[in-house]
């Protein structure tokens, strides 16, 4: 059997980055950028105001001086004239600098009375005013191709002028759940059914990768009827499916993707929950067969198919941070399989510390719903109170001071 990082590795390999599309603006957020951006404008465009006050000549200010308001200048506005010897202009955050003016004098260090100013002191040069290409300046490469857009960055292509930006495609995913035993949502299961879980939960963590899922439904345990959906996933970029990759009688899956005409790469990887995995390429398409049970499925989601997804949407980052936590009760993992056990965190005086969920079984779908990460534990390896293990971060905790996410 691979190791995780073995199986990680062969399936990155061959995973390439999707193509790009022009989108609108808000619709990049999340997304990758595919192109430079070069400004074509100056940021802020002319010497402004920070502060509300009185544009002024530094050359003119000093204790006990007294000059002329000429008028008023607001933002969005543009001065009437400049700003000449004694003189000063009425000026508000974010307004054009009047020419001549090089200073402000911020309103709550003047007194004003009938239409002149008297200074307490004077003022440096450039006191209070943001020059003109602060933030940016014509020509400046501002953003990098494979820059994941966030608000930030939407902001700052705003302020750039474009309304539309290129980013790579979100990967289109079919999701296929197989299993006579599985009812789908909408009906009643029957006496020897299960509710149909691993479609809803494989979609979810698609669209938290910021994948774009589409169910191709449940499949029986027949081989005609698995390839038939297999072949039916032909406008995906990836096929992901799930149950029907062990070695039972009723396992199906993989005959069914090379009968389609994949080739597989991969089968069987050491940890738990997991092991029968399966990874192939299908018409240079990737294609997963993850196993049944619902923790499994989501386990070997979250450690192979996400940065797969993430490779192919122009990502960088393609795992999620880990942390070392030291175990707040015995954890143990025996058996010849490294394990990924969901694990609840919590920080105190001493750092950061882990407890189980429970019960690990992989069919225990609730140990998901509490976890905040899964710590990696070697084979036959009882972690002691206080014992390190790596943890691997599944949602955001708090951790002296700062989110991890």
């Amino acid at each position: 059997m691979l190791t995780v990082e073995e199986a990680l590795d062969a399936i990155l390999s061959r995973i390439a980055v999707l193509g790009a599309e022009q989108v609108e603006l808000l619709a990049a957020l999340g997304r990758v950028l595919a192109e430079p951006i070069v400004s074509r404008r100056e940021i802020p465009p002319w010497p402004n105001s920070s502060m509300d006050g009185y544009a002024v000549r530094a050359a003119d200010t000093r204790a006990g001086v007294s000059l002329t308001v000429i008028g008023r200048v607001e933002a969005g506005a543009t001065p009437a004239r400049p700003v000449e010897h004694g003189e000063a202009m009425r000026i508000f955050t974010g307004a054009p600098l009047p020419e001549g003016a090089d200073a402000v004098v911020p309103q709550e260090d003047v007194e004003a009375i009938d239409g002149r100013i008297a200074l307490r002191g004077p003022v440096d040069g450039s006191a209070y005013v943001r020059p003109r290409g602060e933030d940016v300046r014509v020509g400046d490469r501002v953003l990098q191709p494979g820059t994941l857009l966030t608000a930030a960055e939407i902001g700052l292509l705003a302020t750039l002028g474009h309304g539309q930006v290129r980013v790579h495609r979100r990967p289109r995913v079919a999701i296929l759940s197989t299993g006579n035993e599985l009812a789908d949502l909408g009906t009643e299961p029957g006496p020897a059914q299960i509710p149909n879980t691993n479609t809803y939960s494989l979609m979810a963590q698609a669209l938290e990768a910021g994948a774009e899922p589409a169910s191709l439904g449940v499949a029986p345990d027949r081989l005609d009827a698995i390839e038939e959906r297999v072949r039916g996933a032909r406008d995906a970029d990836m096929l992901v499916s799930s149950a029907g990759v062990s070695v039972g009688d009723l396992d199906l899956v993989r005959e069914a993707l090379t009968r389609a005409g994949a080739e597989l790469h991969l089968w069987k990887v050491s940890m738990r929950p997991g092991k029968p995995i399966t990874f192939g390429s299908l018409g240079g398409r990737p294609v997963f067969g993850l196993p049944g049970n619902p923790v499994s499925a989501m386990v070997t989601f979250e450690l192979f198919v996400r940065p797969a997804l993430l490779k192919m949407a122009g990502r960088r980052r393609l795992t999620r941070p880990r942390m070392r936590a030291r175990a707040l009760t015995p954890v143990s993992n025996p058996g010849s399989r490294r394990g990924y056990l969901r694990v609840r965190l919590q920080a105190d005086a001493s750092g950061l510390g882990a407890r189980l969920t429970g019960e690990q079984g992989s069919a225990i779908l609730r140990s998901m719903v509490a976890a905040d990460g899964l710590a990696v534990v070697p084979p036959d390896t009882v972690v002691p109170v206080n014992g390190e293990m790596e943890v691997i971060a599944l949602r955001e905790v708090t951790y002296g001071g700062c989110d991890i996410a």
